[in-house]
């Protein structure tokens, strides 16, 4: 069995698990990484999928934020907020994804629920300009399109890298 649980990324001049924003996973958070300009990685083990609300996080500290959760480390849900493009969602390790929708979803898609990789790219781009990054789509891309390399948080922390937040 791979690993359940959240990943949370943004940047405060205060811990991230302080903030009212993540009041409910407050307790189980731990930090993982810390990177230049106040960026935080914080890790919550849950498979419950309750974390807090990753926009309200992006306005209580006035910067992008992004969670990632984490599914059996075979795929990973990417919600991502900021305080002035808005919020997005888009999915690693699409094709186990795509299985993990295909039980019982009434015929809805991956495209119903995620953005696909090049809107996701797009998307992206605008979050890491919004942090002070000046990223291209194509590795992003890359990215948004790999497969697990065996883990889908690897996936999650090259994609932190490539925004430019947080280096590998």
């Amino acid at each position: 069995m791979g690993y359940w649980g959240y990943y949370v990324v943004g940047r405060h001049e205060r811990p991230l698990a302080g903030l009212e924003a993540l009041a409910g996973a407050k307790d189980g958070m731990e930090l993982r990484a810390e990177a230049p300009g106040g960026w935080q990685v914080w890790e919550y083990p849950s498979e419950d999928g309750e974390l807090g609300n990753m926009n309200v996080l992006a306005a209580q500290t006035g910067a992008p934020a992004l969670f990632g959760y984490v599914m059996d480390s075979a795929s990973v849900v990417v919600e991502a907020a900021a305080p002035e493009s808005g919020a997005w969602t888009t999915c690693l390790a699409r094709a186990a994804m795509a299985g993990y929708l295909g039980a019982g979803n009434e015929g809805l898609t991956l495209e119903d629920y995620f953005l696909e990789p090049r809107d996701a790219a797009e998307r992206a781009v605008a979050w890491a300009a919004e942090a002070g990054r000046e990223v291209t789509a194509e590795p992003l891309v890359e990215v948004l399109t790999a497969e697990p390399d065996p883990l889908a948080e690897n996936l999650f922390f090259r994609l932190l890298d490539r925004l430019g937040v947080v280096p590998l």
